[in-house]
């Protein structure tokens, strides 16, 4: 595993303190059905011949969603995870933040996760205003402490830019504008660590300043911050170490700039005819 350089705020007598340790770590999906198609008659033949246990495993397909999958996070860092479709990047952070159970290994951390979008639990039928005052609630922040952050909540949004959305239900937004509203209430919280799941492909480029802006301050404040994302100037922007699963594996760990290259050769970058070299396997 690289050994990275990350702020001061992370060390205390010259030791980095972590914040996650992920440890050996197996997440596992179960999945019910044969797969042989619903209702044809192979799956009919299947179930009848079946019988006891032998049905019931039949029935029961397990998705290894990520394998073996070890690192440890420290405060102060910005950590990127790329990975193409279905790698597991996703399932990790819900894994983290404490959503999701490990088959095997252990996830340690010290202080709470919040991630992106489940901390800040929005309701469609409310208002944007009413919904920045219950997700501010849901972080643990006191009455008072909304009130004070609300118009900088609205403000670092953006909705109300072309028109007065904050009064209108959350029904009534687009997709971009209830993940910027969700970015703008998780960001006015200082964060043990903050687990982010592509908001900063959301909005214009000016949002995505902010956005990157405001998890710079996150992190002078000691917090750790994960962000998921398929933009690899996003994280090139963002974050200084970068986690590179693919297919469940952590293939490689390392700087910013390192794994990307990496990642970019291996998914063709720039040059879409270039052959596609075999993954590193970390470190």
């Amino acid at each position: 595993m690289a050994d990275n350089t990350i702020p001061d705020t992370g060390r205390a007598g010259g030791e980095r303190i972590p914040t996650v340790v992920v440890d050996g770590v197996d997440i596992v999906y179960r999945v019910n059905g044969t797969g042989a198609g619903r209702g044809s008659a192979t799956a009919a033949l299947h179930r009848i011949l079946r019988r006891g246990k032998a049905e019931k495993a039949a029935g029961v397909r397990k998705v290894h969603a990520v394998k073996n999958v070890s690192f440890v996070a420290y405060r102060g860092e910005a950590i990127g995870l790329i990975g193409t479709n279905g790698s597991g990047k996703s399932t990790l952070l819900k894994a983290v933040a404490g959503l999701l159970p490990v088959e095997n290994g252990k996830i340690h951390t010290d202080g709470q996760p919040s991630l992106l979008g489940v901390n800040a639990a929005l309701m469609n039928d409310l208002t944007g205003e009413r919904n920045v005052h219950l997700g501010g609630l849901a972080m643990g922040m006191s009455r008072e402490q909304v009130k004070e952050r609300y118009q900088d909540i609205v403000d670092f949004s953006g909705i109300n830019d072309k028109g007065d959305f904050i009064t209108l239900p959350m029904r009534t937004y687009s997709s971009g504008m209830a993940a910027r509203l969700r970015f703008s209430i998780a960001a006015a919280k200082d964060h043990d660590v903050l687990l982010i799941d592509e908001a900063l492909a959301t909005g214009d480029r000016s949002f995505q300043k902010r956005s990157e802006e405001r998890i710079r301050e996150l992190r002078k404040h000691a917090g750790t911050v994960f962000l998921v994302s398929h933009s690899n100037k996003s994280i090139r922007d963002t974050c200084d170490r970068v986690l590179w699963l693919e297919r469940g594996e952590l293939r490689m760990d390392g700087p910013t700039e390192e794994v990307l290259q990496a990642y970019e050769a291996f998914t063709g970058g720039p040059d879409k005819n270039k052959a596609k070299p075999t993954a590193p396997k970390a470190a």
